[in-house]
């Protein structure tokens, strides 16, 4: 699909499932903790939950999948928390997130933490549920099956004034974490105490998931299970066979993955120029506008890596010791002794994700003398870039309520 077509399909996903339950109810702001506010902004009925298991969801994502059926009501809320970039030196920033809780009886439930994938809109993003369609499944299999629901919009995105940081390791886990704890406040004012901690994402968010997963490890929060699907678990792997290894099955908006990336990195590394660069000069303005998310026409960015990227970077040495290779090559997210349990899920006919890069945090945790098992890389079958994610969330559940 291309990346026009993407846009408008996410469009015309959302005018759909938008309605009389999803209509924010804007109660006002509460403040629970120093930098943490939160807002209500609706309530979906299970009605709507199970709309969009049956229609929306495989309508979207282009695969039929059988979901548990929503058995209570979900209240939603914006949170607002106050963070940091680390690689701005701690520079401070003000961020948002989705809490979601199930509206039935009781006063503990467990949590995901459920990372995003890419998007080419600032709120398509959990704390906009109602323009995302991947956090509207998640919505509707866990929330709506006891479980708390939250999400981090990362820097630059959803409410945030700051340029994105797309794949920016530090600040996703900056993001990520001080959501959770900002999660917690929240639910502290709720009157409701958080069980166990389950952390998953799809794509860029499988990704911002495993880099989660070690920050977490790093200050000692326990996690039960973490999951992903179509993780790029590392950047340089990822891009590198876009540029010199390519697939005949090779998604047309990888052109996207660059874009953001670069722009990100100059920006949030400090390397003026970065971007420049890269890309090919007759595209660079209209990808910079992409990357802002000004106005722009998507038919104009070219699904040819060939024609956007710069014919020096398809030298794989070049492209190696470039300032934009270096920077991707730190970018990894399972090169720790990962101590909790973790299931990576890849699809066979994933156009973003290949096989190797799938199994590849398994394989690395495997290599280390006798093999530590704790990662484990499954198969979804001959699925695709949305069908891995959609395919997975059940079975993400299945293990998640064997935990629970």
């Amino acid at each position: 699909m291309s990346f026009r077509a993407f846009a408008f399909a996410v469009l015309a996903l959302c005018l759909s499932v938008t309605g009389p339950a999803a209509v924010a109810q804007d109660k006002g702001a509460v403040t629970v903790a120093s930098g943490v506010q939160y807002e209500f902004i609706g309530r979906w009925d299970t009605d709507k939950l199970n709309k969009i298991l049956t229609e929306d969801t495989p309508r979207f994502f282009g695969v039929n999948v059988t979901y548990t059926a929503a058995k209570n009501a979900v209240k939603l809320y914006r949170v607002t928390y106050s963070s940091v970039v680390p690689e701005r030196g701690n520079k401070p920033i003000v961020a948002t997130g989705l809490v979601a809780v199930p509206d039935i009886a009781g006063d503990s439930f467990p949590t995901v933490s459920y990372q995003h994938g890419t998007v080419y809109e600032k709120q398509q993003v959990p704390s906009f549920p109602e323009q995302s369609p991947e956090t509207q499944l998640m919505l509707a299999q866990f929330a709506g099956q006891g479980y708390v629901v939250i999400g981090a919009d990362y820097f630059g995105m959803g409410a945030s004034t700051e340029p994105e940081g797309y794949i920016v390791k530090a600040s996703h886990q900056q993001a990520t974490y001080d959501m959770l704890m900002a999660s917690r406040a929240v639910l502290a004012h709720l009157k409701l105490a958080s069980g166990k901690l389950f952390i998953g994402g799809w794509s860029q968010g499988g990704f911002v998931t495993m880099a989660f997963l070690e920050k977490l490890e790093s200050a000692g929060v326990k996690v039960d299970a973490a999951v992903t699907a179509s993780a790029p678990v590392d950047a340089f792997v990822t891009l590198n066979g876009f540029l010199n290894f390519p697939r005949k099955n090779d998604a047309s908006w990888i052109s996207t993955l660059f874009i953001l990336s670069s722009f990100s990195f100059e920006n949030y590394y400090g390397v003026p120029g970065l971007a420049r660069a890269l890309i090919a000069e007759p595209y660079y303005d209209i990808a910079r506008k992409a990357y802002l998310r000004e106005p722009f026409d998507a038919a104009q960015v070219p699904t040819d890596l060939h024609k956007l990227i710069k014919a020096e970077y398809f030298d794989p040495q070049f492209f190696a010791r470039s300032a934009y290779g270096r920077l991707l090559a730190e970018t990894t997210a399972y090169r720790w002794v990962i101590k909790s349990p973790v299931r990576n899920f890849y699809g066979e006919a994933d156009e973003a994700i290949s096989t190797g890069l799938g199994q590849l945090a398994m394989t690395y945790q495997r290599a280390m003398g006798n093999g530590n098992p704790a990662v484990e890389a499954v198969s979804t079958g001959q699925t695709s870039h949305r069908g891995t994610y959609a395919t997975a969330v059940p079975q993400w559940k299945a293990w998640f309520d064997g935990v629970r």
